[in-house]
């Protein structure tokens, strides 16, 4: 008898791509789509998909984990923790941040990072690369290498002193990604206005955590949004407007677009659910909310959602940074607990991301199920040169697939997560719709809304060029 044609097929459920979504099945084998019809010949293994949605699994591209965040402060999550909790919600692949510190060569850092990563992950994952001193011999010699090594995304900061870059050195650093065609992300807010702003609200006594809100006002991120659109446009590269939380900073990127310019532009959850206001609590709470850039206000959640309705947004990502709250080395701080200055910036929801998206935008009617895949898979495989390995179903992909239920009725709780914060902003959150199945590279990972895989089948992923240089 000879062996089945298939390893697994996936059975009548609609296939859902950017562009498309078709009631077929899905044949798999070797870890790549290699069928996609009806009626297909019988697999070694079969998945009933009937009545479900077969979509591309999550690519979450802005993720920091187990990344150092200073002198007694401790991220929540390992690569172990982080993984379990992404494939848990969906995801597939992971971009996490490989931090370069002071006096440290960007090959010593990725040596570093690497080691945490290897036989730990239960998705796959590729780093971008954190540029804190740009050096000649970074510049000149490093970047360009990694490039050819498949590290095709840097990432720099306009603000945190010790990581932020001043003009010259931002110019710099996009003139050599342009040459080595290297994508570069930028977390735009104006430090110098922030620094004023804390020691204002300091000498005020105003330190509970919503004055860290207060002290990163809209306008400090629409500047150096600004700022950091035309020092890319000096220089003639594209770039990535990261965690964009406002309507003042989208019409920044429009306005760059009109211009000509290559740009994408990214929002994250906690800009479409979260408000300021979440961080006006009693009893230190609001810590649980503090990240940069603050949540908004109302018109900001509208904006926001506009953006990605209309075309704004090209990716949609959790920016998950984990810290645990009941923790001295987390948000609880000595220092923290006296001024919000010293609370660890950053919330944990890479394991959120998908639902919120698909329960209060495709369930809501406010997006459609293509726009959904193309805000959290296929644009971030395009623009960090994945595609079409990963982001999409089809011949000849890999078989990374979330099977969901969208009428699937549930509530967010810190205790389904599994990663290694203590809380959820989002704790108590109805959603609708949920990843039942996921596969990775065709070997089933979560089945029946349970982690099934084993620590260490995530592999990582060297990359091509951006599609911003295409």
């Amino acid at each position: 008898m000879s062996a089945a044609p298939f390893d697994t097929v996936i059975r009548g459920g609609t296939v859902v791509t950017a562009a498309d979504a078709v009631t077929c099945d899905v044949g798999i084998r070797d870890g790549r789509i290699v069928a996609l019809g009806s009626d297909l010949a019988k697999g070694a293994r079969e998945i009933d998909a009937t009545g479900l949605l077969v979509m591309p699994g999550g690519i979450d591209s802005h993720v920091h984990i187990a990344q150092p965040s200073g002198a007694g402060i401790v991220m929540a999550d390992d690569f172990e923790s982080a993984t379990r909790s992404a494939i848990l919600g969906g995801n597939t692949t992971v971009m996490p941040f490989c931090l370069q510190e002071k006096g440290v060569g960007l090959r010593e850092a990725l040596n570093g990072y690497h080691a945490l990563a290897e036989g730990n992950c239960y998705t796959d994952v590729s780093f971008h690369l954190i540029v804190s001193d740009p050096t000649p011999t970074v510049l000149g010699q490093e970047m360009p290498a990694l490039a050819e090594e498949g590290y095709t995304s840097i990432k720099v900061f306009m603000t945190y002193e010790g990581l932020r870059l001043r003009d010259d050195e931002i110019l710099a650093t996009l003139d050599s990604a342009r040459r080595s065609k290297q994508v570069v992300l930028v977390h735009c807010e104006n430090e110098d206005a922030i620094r004023y702003l804390i020691g204002r609200r300091e000498e005020d006594g105003d330190t509970a955590p919503y004055h860290h809100a207060t002290s990163r006002p809209i306008a400090a991120e629409r500047e150096a949004t600004h700022r950091a659109l035309s020092l890319a446009e000096i220089v003639d590269t594209p770039i990535v407007i990261v965690h964009v939380s406002n309507r003042e900073a989208m019409e920044e990127i429009g306005r760059a677009r009109m211009r000509g310019q290559k740009i994408a532009g990214e929002t994250c959850p906690q800009y479409l659910v979260l408000t300021a206001e979440d961080l006006d609590t009693e009893d230190f709470e609001g810590a649980k909310y503090v990240c940069s850039p603050p949540p908004r206000d109302k018109p900001s959640q509208d904006a926001c959602w506009q953006g990605l309705e209309t075309g704004v947004f090209d990716l949609f990502s959790s920016d998950h940074c984990p810290f645990r709250f009941e923790d001295s080395a987390g948000k609880k701080t000595e220092k923290g607990r006296k001024s919000f200055r010293w609370i660890p910036n950053g919330i944990p929801g890479v394991g959120t991301r998908l639902q919120i998206l698909f329960s209060q935008g495709v369930a809501t009617g406010r997006i459609d199920v293509n726009r959904f895949v193309e805000l959290t898979a296929t644009n971030h495989a395009k623009l960090y040169g994945l595609y079409p390995q990963k982001g999409t179903i089809a011949v000849g992909s890999d078989a990374d697939i979330a099977i969901w239920d969208p009428t699937a009725k549930g509530t967010i709780r810190n205790a389904d997560l599994q990663h290694g914060a203590d809380y959820t902003p989002y704790e108590g959150m109805e959603i609708t719709g949920h990843p039942v199945t996921v596969l990775l590279r065709g070997e089933v990972a979560v089945e029946n809304g349970e982690l099934v895989a084993q620590k260490g089948q995530g592999a990582y992923l060297p990359r091509g060029q951006s599609s911003l240089f295409r």
